[in-house]
């Protein structure tokens, strides 16, 4: 695997974008690919620890690695976002 394909994996669009407040509650940002969410939870997220986020971040390394999709990325993101307290629209 390629360098080239393993940042197509992390750049490559979800199927349906989440909506999520990581600064205030109703002030959404866009996650819509599975670097969008890596970066959102290494930068931005309000818990350092937690289950699905120790998972969602697993997953989002086996997706560089092709060993997993961006669907399964993004179902992980959102139960990390669940377990964070975080407002999502999905």
């Amino acid at each position: 695997m390629t360098q080239d394909q393993s940042e197509a994996r992390m750049q490559a669009p979800w199927s349906k974008p989440v909506l999520v407040a990581l600064d205030e509650p109703g002030r959404y940002v866009t996650i819509d690919t599975t670097q969008a969410a890596s970066w959102a939870m290494i930068e931005d997220w309000p818990i350092e620890d937690g289950a699905a986020l120790d998972q969602a971040l697993l997953v989002c390394a086996d997706v560089i690695k092709g060993k997993r999709t961006g669907e399964d990325a993004r179902r992980a993101f959102i139960a990390a976002a669940v377990e964070a307290g975080l407002d999502i629209k999905s």
